[in-house]
């Protein structure tokens, strides 16, 4: 039997699978200056009270899973899922934030980020697989009862777990993660023209949206001061994205996501049956998961809190602070009330 392992990677080992090659020489050879760190500098520079996020992998669903943790490993578990285009680096700043208590757990979905599915694996990028690979992992760390941050892709990846396992998710953080067609913006036009009529014109006209610009818009577009929003989360990003194949199962999700809206009655059920406790922290200027989806989990969720900021869709890169403080006050009230 196959058992978890953690995967520690060096710089340089991290530039080449981003494919950054040029950089992973650099990574390689000797640095500008060095510095023999005193046990001073060592104490400031990593000082014990914060958190550490440990990277890892392990196996489940036949792919090689990429994965962040950090906190107590008998803590209340918040399974941490993100969405296009990106990964689990979406929550480096929010990880540390809540893992004095929690143990926070953020896998990169097949496709995103640094997991890696074997060619042999003959995977099919359809939502149903991605939330059978999460599926999967949840099942191999032995999650049997957790918390479900949902964001993006997160969402309806997220949701179809709640759906087949109620009795497991105890409570939804949804960061413009979408349930109802009123949430979606007008931004979401041209991939609705591709769901009517999936032609090669129409595929092509999409694959313009993945590249840096299209990435970059994303993350910049409703900020009103975007320097807050740090380079390296977009470039990252499309750096990824660029690899062989990726735009075309890019593409296929795209066109795979019409099958999301067929089961948004079967979310909304799942609310009214359960009642899960629900908070909403949503950027208020996403142009592709806008307000109304936001407040229309009430309709299903009376009790659902719902917080507006005045930030984009990558809410978390603006307003990491005032989320995380959302999100430990929250939770810290379920764990009281003993129903986390």
């Amino acid at each position: 039997m196959k058992t978890n392992r953690s995967t520690h990677f060096s710089r340089k080992e991290f530039l080449q699978r981003t494919g950054l090659g040029a950089l992973a020489v650099l990574a390689a050879s000797r640095p500008a200056f060095s510095h023999t760190m005193s046990s001073t500098d060592q104490t400031t520079m990593n000082p014990s009270s914060i958190p550490t996020t440990q990277l890892k992998t392990v196996e489940a669903d036949g792919i090689n899973i990429f994965y962040r943790e950090a906190g107590p490993a008998d803590g209340p578990v918040l399974l941490l899922l993100h969405g296009f285009p990106t990964s689990s680096h979406m929550f480096r700043h929010l990880m540390p934030r809540l893992a004095s208590t929690f143990r926070v757990i953020a896998p990169d979905l097949p496709g995103f980020g640094f997991t890696e599915v074997p060619a042999s694996r003959n995977y099919h990028y359809s939502f149903d697989n991605l939330a059978k690979s999460i599926d999967a992992f949840v099942q191999k760390l032995n999650l049997t009862r957790y918390a479900l941050y949902v964001f993006d892709y997160g969402a309806p990846t997220g949701y179809r777990l709640a759906v087949a396992h109620p009795d497991q998710v105890v409570a939804i953080i949804s960061q413009n993660g979408n349930a109802y067609l009123d949430g979606l913006g007008d931004a979401w036009d041209p991939i609705k023209k591709y769901w009517k009529d999936p032609t090669p014109a129409n595929r092509e006209t999409l694959r313009g949206f993945i590249n840096l610009e299209g990435t970059k818009f994303q993350y910049v577009h409703g900020v009103a001061n975007p320097m807050l929003v740090e380079p390296e989360s977009y470039w990252l990003d499309a750096a990824l994205l660029k690899r062989p194949g990726n735009v075309d199962l890019q593409l296929d999700l795209f066109l795979d996501y019409a099958n999301n809206l067929k089961l948004y009655p079967a979310f909304q059920e799942y609310f009214r049956k359960y009642q899960p406790p629900l908070l909403a922290t949503w950027g208020k200027n996403d142009p592709f998961f806008i307000p109304p989806g936001a407040e229309a989990y009430r309709r299903d969720i009376p009790f659902a809190k719902v917080v507006f900021y005045d930030t984009g869709h990558f809410a978390l890169e603006t307003h990491v602070e005032e989320i995380s403080d959302q999100i430990r006050s929250f939770l810290t009230g379920l764990v009281q009330s003993r129903k986390f």
